[in-house]
């Protein structure tokens, strides 16, 4: 047993150092060759298999370019203000879809627990005239509950994730039919703030670029602080001209599409909503200690422990997160809809929130991904959606081309982590 224990530990010190070579290996080449070496340590981690968002990327492009061809409808202004408030919701849940597949784990109920929270709303507030303040924080209240309990009986009993919330699938689609009772479908008001947030509001044009301005001068002060922390180690850094291009060029997108968007209605605030998710978790995986930890036991969940890691405070955390965004995430798709009845959280919800994490480059394995898979991801989906809409295809083709494109994602995947494990970039 000991020879063994022996053998993964210089196993792994072996992989480590590979890791550690290969990334000294870039790190000297962007030192010595400035904007030219990275550009080659770039494509250095691409043969190695650290594709990042580029396949997802591409992806898309692709989409939009065969859609835009085929009906040019598709890329009209009208469209994608349709097609940005229809990723908010099922986008939000696959944010915490992303949370629990970086620990190697799966949340199969995400789609019922959206349902129940719609279900808590629209009884709480319609059918007993309760502040709509407090449904929200009762129905969230129930998302940290049932994500309390998947972390115990995970952390407890060692009951798979995969069996935890397949059970919760089932049970907790029952208790959203117990809870709408026998109406079976509930309207929420046009005039509450609620359907006015999902439906009806749009920032105004200027709004819209302030916030596009103010983001970007953030994503600049990260590249100078991170630029000064490197300088100060003795480390190879961005330069300051690389800083400006990068964020003009940030700065030209962003403005060209809230321009684009708001030739017609505008950016929507549930859609902004979304983004603000995405930007927070995005922080909170890239720059936290809780974020690190993660990617940590995603990666190795034996060493995170031996590292100090309190293992089980992290699965429960990120149970936890998952189920309150799926509560978020429900309460957005009812308010959208102004409605809740026995089909909210059921369809195509449960698959196309786990099928966006993974589309959008959140790795099955464990340890790899970021918050930006969510968005990415369901806007691959959405795209072929809206577009097979246009084309008058029939729902049977969109299932049938989301399947192909989840199947596309989960392979490239898989020979990325080959290629990364071949290159010692594992």
């Amino acid at each position: 047993m000991s020879d063994t224990k022996s053998s993964a530990t210089d196993f792994a010190q072996d992989a480590t150092a590979s890791t550690l070579a290969t990334d000294l290996q870039d790190e000297r080449l962007i030192h010595n060759a400035g904007a030219g070496g990275a550009v080659r340590a770039f494509f250095s981690r691409v043969r190695g298999g650290d594709l990042g968002t580029l396949p997802v990327i591409i992806g898309l492009i692709v989409i939009w370019a065969v859609f835009q061809i085929l009906n040019p409808n598709f890329l009209s202004s009208t469209n994608l203000v349709n097609l940005t408030l229809q990723c908010a919701a099922v986008g939000t849940i696959s944010i915490g879809i992303v949370l629990v597949l970086l620990l190697g784990e799966i949340d199969l109920s995400v789609g019922s627990v959206s349902g129940l929270g719609a279900a808590i709303l629209a009884v709480t507030f319609v059918q007993q005239g309760w502040n709509p303040v407090f449904s929200i924080l009762l129905a969230l209240a129930v998302g940290v509950v049932i994500g309390l309990l998947y972390g115990f009986l995970y952390t407890r009993f060692g009951v798979p994730s995969f069996v935890i919330t397949l059970a919760g699938l089932l049970g907790f689609l029952g208790l959203q039919l117990w809870v709408l009772g026998p109406t079976g479908s509930i309207n929420i008001p046009f005039d509450s703030f609620l359907v006015q947030f999902a439906q009806q509001w749009f920032l105004p044009a200027w709004v819209s670029y302030l916030l596009i301005v103010l983001f970007v001068a953030v994503y600049a002060w990260q590249l100078v602080s991170q630029a000064r922390r490197r300088t100060a180690a003795g480390l190879s850094a961005m330069s300051a001209g690389s800083i400006i291009v990068r964020s003009v060029v940030l700065l030209v997108l962003l403005g060209a599409a809230a321009w684009y968007l708001n030739l017609t209605r505008g950016v929507g605030a549930m859609f902004v909503f979304f983004l603000a998710l995405v930007l927070i978790f995005n922080y909170a995986l890239t720059r936290t200690r809780w974020g690190r930890a993660v990617f940590a036991v995603g990666g190795n969940v034996e060493a995170a422990r031996r590292s100090g890691i309190r293992v089980n405070r992290i699965y429960m955390s990120v149970f936890v997160l998952c189920s309150t965004l799926a509560i978020v995430g429900g309460l957005l798709a009812a308010s959208r809809l102004a409605a809740a009845n026995q089909g909210s959280g059921g369809g195509d919800i449960n698959l196309n929130a786990i099928a966006a994490a993974v589309i959008g480059g959140t790795s099955l394995f464990g340890g790899r991904g970021s918050a930006f898979s969510a968005l990415l991801g369901i806007v691959v989906i959405q795209s072929i959606s809206s577009g097979l809409t246009l084309l008058n295809l029939d729902s049977s083709v969109r299932y049938m081309i989301t399947g192909i494109v989840l199947l596309l994602a989960v392979i490239v995947d898989s020979l990325s982590r080959r290629s990364r494990r071949a290159a010692g970039r594992a």
